[in-house]
């Protein structure tokens, strides 16, 4: 027997090509193994299994998968518009992008991340989710980006990963932040909370406790005043689309980082004398479609101020000195934009001095007002 085998091997170099002349192996087929014209050699290799040879069987290689009805490529699993119910298995465990948006996924389970420890982002935009177990995020040690817009959550998702930096959670059910409801979250840059039916009386204290997040928006919700303790580091405030009737002197003295405002679509009848003072870095103020029946006063002092939305308020005279300071080098930067159309005030009856402080005349909007 040993005389047989050495005669094969013999046989088997005869028919290899010089050292010099051999390229390597390149697997085209997942037949191309037992594809060897030698199948002498072959039987050879079979019979030394049977007999206890000591060649070991090589593991076959890990063939990547996608779930059913997706798309998988560079890291990236596409799953929306399917029509799915629960979070698909077997997606990779290398996946940084994954888009879940558009289905019909009620419930998040303990288990549906746990291979993604990779995620960078995450969208369950637009499906029905009611319920999130406790720990459904905490596999994601490394995502940054959650976008949950559009679904049925009744409170923010325990436990939301330490890394986060955006969260998009606007069009859910939330009428409450709880205390420590981002705790942990040091990271968070922005948040969009709009379109939650959540009152003034919905913000516990230290619901924002730790958190230095530059954008927050809470528009189109049921505010009736400007929320307290919201995170002094903001540079963007949006509280749109509420039902906001004053802006008193304290409302906005935390906020001295401010540079954008919105304050639009509210019931404005009054900002209280000094309020806008503690905003020193103010670029832009939108307080359009509101109840003003006069320019806000404090504008003059405003140095950095370049927009200003004004139109569709009951303003009806507009002074030489409600834009500009009267004192040259005051202003450092002029303004790019006011408008003050759909106001009952006659733009001919403005003198031109109350606009020396503005970069260009067609910076300026009046428009006609009709009642």
């Amino acid at each position: 027997m040993f005389a047989y085998k050495c005669l094969l091997l013999l046989l088997c170099f005869a028919h290899l090509p010089p050292p010099s002349l051999a390229l390597p192996f390149e697997q085209r087929g997942f037949w191309d193994f037992a594809m060897d014209s030698d199948v002498e050699g072959v039987m050879s290799m079979m019979r030394d299994e049977e007999e206890g040879s000591a060649t070991e069987e090589l593991p076959s290689p890990e063939i990547p998968t996608c779930p059913f009805g997706c798309q998988c490529q560079l890291k990236v699993v596409q799953c929306s518009d399917l029509g799915l119910t629960e979070v698909p298995k077997g997606i990779p465990a290398d996946t940084k992008l994954l888009d879940l948006q558009n289905n019909r996924i009620t419930e998040l389970k303990e288990s549906d991340f746990s291979r993604l420890s990779n995620l960078y982002a995450l969208s369950l935009v637009n499906n029905k989710i009611s319920k999130v177990h406790p720990k459904a995020f905490v596999p994601l040690k490394r995502m940054q980006k959650l976008y949950f817009s559009r679904n049925l959550l009744t409170d923010i998702p325990k436990n939301l990963p330490p890394s986060l930096v955006e969260l998009r959670i606007h069009e859910n059910r939330i009428k409450k932040l709880h205390e420590g409801a981002f705790s942990g979250m040091g990271s968070m840059n922005c948040i969009e909370m709009g379109g939650n039916p959540i009152a003034n009386s919905g913000f516990e204290p230290g619901a924002f406790k730790g958190l230095k997040l530059n954008y927050l928006r809470i528009a189109e919700a049921q505010l009736t005043g400007v929320p307290k303790e919201l995170p002094d580091s903001l540079h963007e405030l949006h509280l749109d689309h509420n039902q906001i009737q004053a802006i008193e002197l304290e409302d906005l003295s935390r906020y001295k980082h401010l540079y954008r405002l919105g304050l639009g679509n509210n019931k404005i009848r009054m900002i209280e004398n000094g309020s806008l003072a503690y905003l020193p870095r103010l670029r832009e103020l939108h307080l359009e479609n509101n109840k003003l029946t006069e320019i806000p006063k404090g504008l003059p002092d405003m140095k950095y101020l370049q927009v200003l939305y004004l139109h569709s308020n009951n303003i009806s005279k507009v002074g030489v000195d409600a834009f500009c300071p009267r004192v040259f080098g005051v202003k450092r930067t002029f303004y790019n934009g006011i408008s003050l159309y759909s106001n009952p005030v006659n733009y001919w009856e403005v003198q031109p001095a109350a606009f020396r402080c503005v970069s260009d005349r067609l910076a300026i909007q009046f428009g006609n007002y009709k009642k």
